[in-house]
């Protein structure tokens, strides 16, 4: 479905571009492939490159180098409107723009002149899906915490039925209960269903207990590299969690 190879990112200050200087190494060499029905799970220490990467897999940025295909078509051969309703992104601050939840939901059928009664229809699945309260509806940004708005955010992206959605750190402001049924309606996302075609998540997540829940598989990123990219019953988490302490700490050093 997706397939990402010797993909690098490098940034560059002003200065650096005007002298034809190396940019400092953001991601290096990201090779890896992402299937229907996939549930990737993104972790690493702060820095190590997971945003950069779903920025990248939602053309919010360019690789420097490196190929990226969907479904065996080069991304920048993709019209870049058509590719986000393939490969859309929920970014861990979200905003409503002003409009109400149901207004936001069904914004982005509304810019493709859906008929009403479909949008209708779609928005109230969704809702039910994420079990969203049908009293939220006519509420405002200012009227939801943040952990509601990214509940909204993921429902608006989910009405158009991405072949892949892009989750950024989605139950950061979540307490545990809450984090756990997100996670556990997502995961089924990738179940077949006559309602919507089976879909891949990557997500980001620092909490190993949901990921243990969620994951088909991992992929570990450590200074922009991929350290790890293993199946979910192949990781040995206990040790998984102690390296990431590790890492954090040495990054923390670092900075």
């Amino acid at each position: 479905m997706l397939k990402l190879e010797q993909v690098n990112l490098f940034t560059k200050l002003k200065s650096q571009a005007r002298n034809n200087l190396p940019g400092y190494p953001i991601l290096q060499d990201i090779s890896f492939e992402v299937f229907s029905g996939d549930r990737i799970t993104i972790i690493g220490h702060s820095g190590a490159g997971k945003t950069s990467l779903l920025r990248l897999l939602n053309r919010l940025t360019e690789p420097t180098s490196g190929k990226i295909y969907l479904e065996n078509q080069e991304y920048h051969q993709i019209p870049i409107i058509q590719l986000r309703q393939q490969v859309t992104l929920v970014h861990q601050e979200t905003k409503l723009l002003g409009m109400t939840v149901g207004e936001a939901i069904a914004y982005p059928l509304v810019l493709r002149k859906w008929p009403k009664q479909q949008i209708q229809e779609k928005v109230s699945y969704w809702r039910e899906q994420l079990q969203i309260p049908e009293n939220w509806l006519g509420r405002t940004e200012v009227q939801l915490s943040a952990g509601q708005r990214q509940l909204v955010a993921i429902a608006r992206a989910l009405v158009i039925q991405p072949k892949i959605l892009l989750l950024d750190e989605p139950i950061s402001a979540l307490d545990p209960g809450q984090a756990s049924l997100l996670v556990n309606i997502i995961a089924q996302l990738t179940q077949p269903s006559s309602q919507a075609p089976t879909a891949a998540i990557l997500m980001i997540n620092h909490q190993l207990d949901l990921a243990q829940e969620f994951s088909t598989r991992l992929l570990h990123l450590q200074q922009g590299q991929i350290l790890a990219n293993h199946p979910a019953p192949d990781i040995n988490w206990e040790e998984l969690k102690t390296s990431l302490i590790k890492a954090e700490h040495q990054a923390s050093e670092d900075w």
